[in-house]
């Protein structure tokens, strides 16, 4: 690359340019070279009524050195800082693509790669910018919000309270002993709306097993009335299989938690008729 200097109004302008007439790219640094060649043409083109002395142009190359080596000892740093991150738990904020809105990536950092003048980091198997890089986690602190987010996806998981039955005991049960086995630390993580909502999901899910536990109650009696109008096991015929499908309708029409209310008894009596009803007919 060859640097023109012209001498207009006795003041030296610069137009750097090639022979091809190309432009640096965009982003491309001040070289040491190109300094060198833009300080030849200041001296080539100086006003000779006014020659610059050679103190300032030892001070100007003085200066440049030392911009470039405090530049070369920041890449220097910031190479030792993103290979000791190597092995740990990031947490990246970047630029959503389509809405331009910042999102968090979180994961271990897998490797380092320079690549066009940037440090990259390798997290997730997809390559970030080092400037991305908002928060290094410890073990503790990722393990907390991996906790936190598994308890949200849960709640959020579940309909609107208003739609809460006793068939959602069990899940709510899960999310409940979750909550109850993190440590405080971790519980900070938690937000005061997902454990508001949590204890309104607990109240509710109560409410609803105690009105299913009367009702049960009052099916497992007349199941029981029904069993005791029918002969044992095996004395039983084909002229007993409007009864036993009687029972066996009711028994099938109950929910998960109504069958638990119910107990074992009842539902090895079921299981037991249905049995023998099926061995008659295919007999």
């Amino acid at each position: 690359m060859a640097a023109v200097a012209q001498v207009k109004d006795g003041k030296l302008v610069y137009d750097y340019t090639d022979n091809s007439k190309e432009k640096l790219p965009t982003g491309s640094k001040l070289g040491y070279d190109q300094f060198l060649q833009i300080l030849c043409a200041e001296m080539q083109y100086q006003d000779p009524l006014e020659p610059t002395s050679n103190t300032e142009y030892v001070a100007q190359l003085a200066t440049f050195s030392q911009l470039e080596a405090m530049l070369s000892l920041q890449n220097t740093q910031q190479g030792a800082m993103a290979n000791d991150l190597v092995g740990k738990t990031v947490i990246m904020k970047v630029s959503d693509d389509v809405t331009g809105e910042s999102k968090y990536v979180d994961g271990r950092v897998d490797y380092t790669m320079y690549q066009d003048g940037k440090i990259y980091l390798s997290v997730n198997d997809k390559l970030y910018p080092l400037e991305d890089l908002d928060t290094v986690a410890d073990e503790g602190y990722y393990e907390a919000m991996g906790l936190a987010k598994s308890l949200a996806n849960m709640l959020g998981q579940l309909p609107d309270i208003y739609n809460i039955t006793a068939d959602y005991a069990e899940m709510i049960d899960q999310i409940t002993e979750l909550y109850d086995g993190m440590t405080d630390y971790q519980k900070q993580f938690v937000s005061a709306e997902n454990v508001t909502a949590l204890q309104e999901y607990q109240k509710k899910v109560e409410e609803e097993k105690n009105k299913v536990k009367d009702v049960t109650k009052k099916i497992a009696e007349e199941l029981k009335k029904k069993f005791d109008a029918l002969p044992a096991v095996e004395d039983v015929t084909l002229d007993n299989e409007d009864a036993i499908n009687e029972i066996l309708e009711t028994y099938d029409g109950l929910s998960k938690y109504q069958k638990e209310i119910i107990g074992e008894d009842i539902t090895k009596k079921v299981e037991s008729y249905r049995e023998k009803l099926k061995e008659l007919k295919e007999a």
